[in-house]
């Protein structure tokens, strides 16, 4: 066999090499951008974003206040300033801060300054938190659409983005845990527990006497 043989059979192996280790293209970054929003129990607002497509992460916690790395004992207590909420990281490619703003103001009752359903006082009030100026003129035009659907005012203020601290672990994707705790209704998972909660609470009822067909999420 030739030595110029050789030397093709050889290059050939390389060449084959090369090419299953090396990517035939670059792969394309993923598009992120975040959007942070109270809602009143962010337990809810985890759970009902956290199923959209193109959100990519949600993240309960704590927001707007003034005390650093509050507890969860602290914020509803009061006195701290913080909302519960929740920072959501979405792909924009695949749905829009618009939309998501829409969804928000259709999934709480921005015509209360006290709170959000059964749980009242300062902790879980609703609000929107904006990095500039362009996102917070499309906060207020998307907060002004929704009002002029509902037919009301709208109490949700727009606010200056503030530090947010997450949540403690417990309170992270609480809604689908299979974690025991123990209830007034005696021991049951998490999830269990969630959904007691929610309908006790009366956040969907609320939201379709409000909103109607319109309500996120829908029923």
């Amino acid at each position: 066999m030739s030595i110029v043989h050789n030397i093709r059979h050889l290059a050939l192996g390389l060449f084959i090499m090369a090419a299953l280790v090396l990517p035939c293209c670059p792969a394309k970054a993923q598009s992120r951008d975040v959007l942070v929003v109270a809602g009143g129990c962010f337990w809810c607002v985890e759970a009902d974003f956290e199923a959209l497509p193109g959100v990519l992460e949600v993240v309960s916690g704590y927001t707007g206040g003034t005390v650093v790395n509050p507890t969860y004992k602290q914020v509803t207590r009061g006195g701290t300033g913080h909302y519960e909420a929740v920072q959501i990281t979405f792909d924009p490619d695949l749905i829009s801060r618009r939309e998501l703003l829409s969804l928000f103001f259709r999934s709480v009752d921005p015509t209360d300054a006290e709170g959000q359903f059964c749980d009242r006082g300062e902790s879980y009030r609703t609000a929107v938190f904006t990095s500039d100026a362009a996102e917070r003129n499309e906060a207020e035009a998307v907060k002004a659409k929704a009002a002029k659907t509902l037919g009301q005012s709208i109490v949700t203020p727009i606010l200056p983005i503030a530090d947010f601290y997450p949540a403690e672990d417990y309170h992270q994707d609480f809604y689908r845990s299979t974690d025991l705790i123990l209830t007034r209704f005696g021991p049951r998972k998490k999830s269990v527990a969630y959904k007691l909660y929610r309908e006790s609470c009366g956040r969907d009822a609320r939201l379709e006497m409000l909103w109607g067909t319109a309500a996120f999420p829908g029923s």
